[in-house]
């Protein structure tokens, strides 16, 4: 039996005690079909030394720097750590500590780590985001970096960054769906409590005057929609159903989702095209009718398009995780 994929939470003080949590509690419960973990998580520190954190709290974390060196995933949650911070730089123990981790490995930043891998020179070139409250700072700080702070996390291979926060359990269970499928970041989103996956970016959530009067959400209707991917589900549906002008419905439904309504179903017909992939045995072209993508052309269409795998690729990968 392989050794299991091994994820490294490297904790620097002030650590957001939020964000410190987020990666040991997802990755602890993504379990495969007989309940074995799929993870071997660990936190660090630079030392075994408590590590404080921004909640007047401390954390002991379970070993030291030198649990790097053993990384297949590293994980830095946000952090108030002032060199990186404030003045763009590293300490002479926190550089080390990074050097250590294996060039193989994949580098992963909630909210504010962004910071830290910026320091290390690992952003430079490359898209990233964090808090959208702390864009313009990493900005200043590290031109080099080309920063998105309106959207939940971006995917840039080895290195992945997430907004503030929250973002970062949308980040983990993108990384735990990326290894083992739907399913399995279903079931750990399910136990978390939390929907597994999340419309629009940060856009939403950054302080902006929006006019109250005479609102009404598309929600129920996203809801709607999912129950029915396999129906056309055309602009006019969804408006009639949200009970809005095709016009307003789209303006709506922009502001709560940051997307088209017609790039929301489509993605929303991949997600289930994939579980469908999952934890059924049928056939490509039933599978692209029940998930309203209409042929099995199409759905061949869209998986290369978005995964680089055909429906008996996914298939091959990813059922029976």
């Amino acid at each position: 039996m392989s050794a299991r994929h091994r994820v490294v939470v490297l904790l620097l003080g002030p650590v957001v005690s939020f964000d410190a949590a987020i990666a040991p509690t997802l990755f602890d419960a993504a379990v495969d079909a007989d309940g074995a973990p799929l993870y071997d998580v660990v936190s660090c520190g630079l030392t075994i030394d408590p590590v404080p954190t921004t909640t007047g709290t401390a954390v002991v974390p379970q070993a030291g720097a030198e649990a790097l060196a053993t990384a297949d995933t590293v994980v830095i949650p946000g952090t108030h750590y002032p060199p990186a911070r404030v003045a763009g730089r590293l300490d002479p123990d926190v550089a080390a500590a990074l050097a250590a981790i294996p060039a193989t490995a994949r580098k992963v930043s909630i909210c504010t780590g962004a910071f830290v891998l910026a320091a290390a020179g690992l952003l430079d070139g490359r898209p990233a985001t964090t808090h959208w409250r702390s864009a313009d700072t990493l900005r200043a700080l590290y031109p080099e970096v080309r920063i998105d702070e309106n959207v939940l996390f971006v995917d840039d291979g080895d290195v992945l960054t997430s907004a503030g926060l929250a973002a970062g359990i949308d980040l983990c269970l993108h990384v735990i769906r990326s290894d083992h499928g739907a399913q399995t970041a279903n079931a750990v989103a399910r136990y978390c409590v939390v929907p597994p996956w999340r419309e629009g970016g940060q856009a939403q959530f950054i302080e902006s005057h929006v006019p109250t009067d005479d609102f009404a959400s598309t929600a129920a209707t996203r809801t709607w929609a999912c129950e029915n991917l396999q129906e056309p589900l055309t602009i006019r549906q969804l408006a009639q159903h949200a009970g809005m002008s095709p016009r307003t419905f789209i303006r709506r439904f922009r502001e709560e989702t940051g997307q088209s309504p017609g790039v929301w179903v489509r993605n929303r017909r991949i997600d289930r095209a994939r579980e469908l992939l999952e934890g059924r045995d049928l056939s490509v072209d039933e599978v692209a009718r029940r998930s309203g993508l209409g042929t099995g052309g199409n759905l061949r269409h869209h998986l290369r398009r978005g995964l680089g795998m055909s429906p008996s690729s996914y298939r091959k990968v990813f059922a029976g995780q």
